[in-house]
């Protein structure tokens, strides 16, 4: 945002127009987030976190604050890992690990100030 206010467009100085005649800026060095769509992970992803939402609220993970809470996720992420590794079906370890990592770096963020915490 700029002082005013009001929102800037970014600008690579390359273009691409479409057979429609629309012209945008290129895509390529951006970010393609539908990637993380590809294959069956994002899914379990988010049937992971809504059995969790369900069991104790939705994103109460991000509650998280401190050291005992990081250490407790990295330790989890680790067993659910290892679980995993064995080829353990009893849950959704892969899933599970995602959902550790994820809290682990949350608490990375909010502590350098890159996430912002949920109120």
């Amino acid at each position: 945002m700029t002082e005013e206010g009001k929102f800037v467009i970014k600008d690579s100085g390359k273009r691409e127009e479409y057979t429609s005649g629309m012209v945008r800026d290129v895509s390529g060095d951006k970010t393609d987030y539908t990637l993380i769509l590809d294959g069956p992970m994002f899914e379990r992803w988010a049937i992971h976190l809504t059995k969790g939402a369900k069991k104790y609220a939705k994103r109460n993970w991000m509650k998280a604050a401190g050291d005992v809470e990081y250490e407790r996720f990295k330790e989890s992420a680790l067993r659910h890992f290892i679980q995993w590794f064995r080829g353990e079906r009893d849950e959704d370890h892969a899933a599970a690990v995602f959902f550790n990592m994820n809290g682990v770096e949350y608490l990375e963020g909010t502590t350098k100030g890159t996430t912002k915490p949920k109120t």
